[in-house]
C-alpha cells in the first residue's frame, strides 16, 4: 500500500468518528478535525483537532476514540489540540448540518461575525430558527443552554414540539 493510500485510509477511519455529545455528526462534519498526518516509519498518526469551545468536555473522549481507531489500524496516535483559529459553526459541512436537521436538531446559521475573531455586533433583529420537524419559523427559545453548551432548547409554536438548536458560534 502506498503512503498516500495509507494516509487516506487512516484519515477516512478517523473522520468517521462520531461526536460523543451529538453522535449523528462525525468529527469531520462538525469541523473539529483539522488534519491527519501519517508518519509511516514511526507507525504514528498525528491528528489535530479544535474544540468547539474552551473546556469542551467531549475533547478527551474524542482524543481517546482517535487513539483507539489508530491502534486498530496498527498505529500509535499523537492527538494535538489547536486553539487558534477558534472553531466556528461555519466549519461544519452541509452534510453535517443536514444530519443534525434529520435528527431533529436545528442546524446553525452563519456565525454572527462571519468568523470567530473579535467582538460580535449586537442587533435588534429577531433570531429566526426553523423547527426541524415541521419547518415553521414560529419558535421560542426556552433555555439558552440545552443538553450541551453549544445547543439551546427551543419550542415550536406551530407543532408544539421541543427541539434543540445548535447555536451559531
Amino acid at each position: 500500500m502506498t503512503a498516500v493510500a495509507v494516509e487516506s485510509a487512516v484519515a477516512e477511519a478517523i473522520s468517521q468518528i462520531p461526536d460523543p455529545e451529538v453522535p449523528v455528526i462525525s468529527i469531520a462534519d462538525l469541523g473539529i478535525l483539522r488534519s491527519v498526518e501519517v508518519d509511516e516509519p514511526a507507525r504514528c498518526v498525528v491528528v489535530t483537532i479544535t474544540p468547539t469551545y474552551s473546556g469542551c468536555p467531549a475533547m478527551e473522549a474524542i482524543a481517546s476514540r482517535i487513539s483507539f481507531e489508530a491502534r486498530a489500524l496498527g498505529y500509535a496516535a499523537d492527538v494535538r489540540t489547536q486553539l487558534s483559529p477558534a472553531w466556528t459553526t461555519d466549519w461544519m459541512t452541509d452534510e453535517g448540518k443536514a444530519a443534525l436537521e434529520r435528527f431533529g436538531i436545528a442546524p446553525p446559521g452563519p456565525a454572527p461575525a462571519g468568523e470567530s475573531r473579535g467582538p460580535v455586533a449586537l442587533t435588534l433583529s429577531r433570531h429566526v430558527v426553523a423547527c426541524p420537524r415541521c419547518g415553521s419559523t414560529d419558535t421560542t427559545e426556552i433555555a439558552h443552554f440545552g443538553s450541551t453548551a453549544c445547543k439551546a432548547l427551543r419550542r415550536c409554536n406551530a407543532c408544539l414540539e421541543p427541539f434543540d438548536e445548535f447555536k451559531a458560534i
